[in-house]
């Protein structure tokens, strides 16, 4: 790919539409910190209580908070490479996320295990990123 040529492809659309459900996951696990708030009586500011259920519905949120930065780069550069095989990661992010926080929302933190697919998703975008930045190098042409 010649980067002085380029042209964003219009399956750079999927890509968008995940970053979008991606927000909506976020959304979701906010709501759910929401209703823990109520449910355990933990009171704003606080960001943690002594009932560790409350806890751990409020580091799913924070930790996909913590992670979602490298996410949504990985997303983006690996969707400029390859915006189809990237929207399928992203899904995979995404869900991996949702299948981590209801794991965790059960009160026992080993059950978050269940979401550590979602690491797949962010692996091959990051396979995708490297091989975008060899590329606009010239170092490959894939």
């Amino acid at each position: 790919m010649d980067a002085s040529n380029f042209v964003l492809s219009g399956d750079f659309g999927y890509v968008v539409l995940v970053m979008i459900f991606s927000v909506f996951v976020l959304m979701w696990m906010g709501f759910k910190v929401g209703a823990a708030r109520k449910k355990y009586e933990v009171p704003y500011p606080a960001m943690y209580s002594n009932d560790d259920r409350f806890n751990c519905v409020q580091r799913a949120h924070q930790n996909t908070l913590e992670n979602y930065p490298s996410y949504l780069l990985m997303q983006v550069l690996s969707g400029l490479f390859a915006p189809k095989i990237a929207a399928v990661s992203g899904v995979i992010w995404c869900v991996g996320k949702i299948f981590y926080a209801r794991g965790y929302y059960t009160g026992d933190p080993s059950k978050r295990i269940q979401g550590s697919f979602a690491y797949i998703g962010l692996l091959i975008m990051l396979v995708c990123s490297v091989l975008f930045g060899l590329n606009l190098l010239k170092i490959t042409n894939l």
